[in-house]
């Protein structure tokens, strides 16, 4: 048996499509959902739908603690993000050899941990580490910075115990994005930013860094002290207010483009060929902070 843990957070348009593949690529599997501010009655297709409380990490520890408790250990387990899809069928040779594969976001400024977009392993695993999605360890990421995200505690409790996990790793053949819209594996798709405004980890910092160097380009030297300070407050604020407007015409241009492929997704259950198919359009290079 298999059991699929997913979340959807105040936007339906994604159950449709996501139960439809799995139907495809997982016929006769469990579907355990938190469907937060969506109306229950109108989705019946889930095996436990329920509006929890808490954290998106706390909803996938309370789902899979649901299923542990009824499953059989032998059983195997697949989180899988709302706007994440099967694109092969779940079948445990996507293990690897291994007792956990899960997606691994290396273009995310090399994150390390599993990611939940898409995560299986079985329920005897699970319940053996206590398993725990919510972040809290840290590594380095590529920018040199000490981050944590959701997952930092499963890749903490996997590392203690010495179990080694299988990595799915970004696939494309063509990219509309270097982060959203991702195959991964050959196994799955992940839209990325499917419950929120489009604004990338990547840009976010982007766009921080070109606000920091704006102050860094200060002209008065430092012995002239309060000239260099005002200075430098000026250059800041101008640099908030142009980032700023850079940041909302980038997510403005992210959510055009996000609709676009959902299109895509609504209307053609091979959808993902276009990303797995080798393609004659350039690869997107959007950035935001560059002044």
């Amino acid at each position: 048996m298999l059991h699929i843990v997913t979340v959807h957070w105040n936007d339906d348009r994604w159950i449709a499509p996501q139960l439809r593949a799995l139907a495809r690529f997982a016929p006769g599997a469990r579907v355990w959902a938190a469907l937060n501010g969506i109306d229950l009655a109108r989705h019946p297709g889930f095996h436990f739908a329920a509006d929890l409380e808490g954290s998106h990490p706390e909803k996938l520890n309370e789902l899979a603690r649901r299923v542990v408790a009824e499953a059989d250990e032998s059983d195997l387990l697949l989180f899988l993000d709302g706007d994440a899809l099967p694109i092969a069928p779940v079948v445990a040779t996507i293990l690897g050899g291994h007792r956990l594969a899960a997606v691994r976001r290396d273009e995310n400024l090399g994150q390390r941990q599993p990611h939940p977009c898409f995560c299986l392993t079985t329920v005897g695993l699970w319940a053996e580490i206590d398993g725990d999605w919510r972040r809290g360890a840290t590594w380095i990421a590529a920018n040199g910075e000490a981050v944590t995200d959701t997952g930092g505690n499963l890749m903490a409790n996997l590392a203690a115990r010495g179990i080694e996990w299988r990595p799915l790793l970004r696939t494309n053949r063509f990219d509309l994005d270097p982060l959203w819209f991702g195959v991964y594996g050959d196994v799955c798709y992940h839209h990325g930013a499917g419950f929120r405004p489009p604004l990338s980890m990547l840009a976010g910092l982007d766009a921080k860094r070109a606000v920091r160097d704006a102050a860094a380009r200060s002209r008065i030297p430092a012995r002239v002290p309060i000239l260099g300070r005002l200075e430098r407050a000026i250059r800041y604020r101008r640099a908030r207010r142009r980032q700023a407007e850079q940041v909302a015409e980038y997510v403005d241009d992210s959510q055009a483009l996000s609709d676009e492929v959902f299109g895509w997704i609504r209307d053609d259950p091979d959808f993902y060929r276009r990303f797995t198919e080798p393609g004659d359009a350039p690869t997107a290079n959007r950035q935001v902070g560059n002044s």
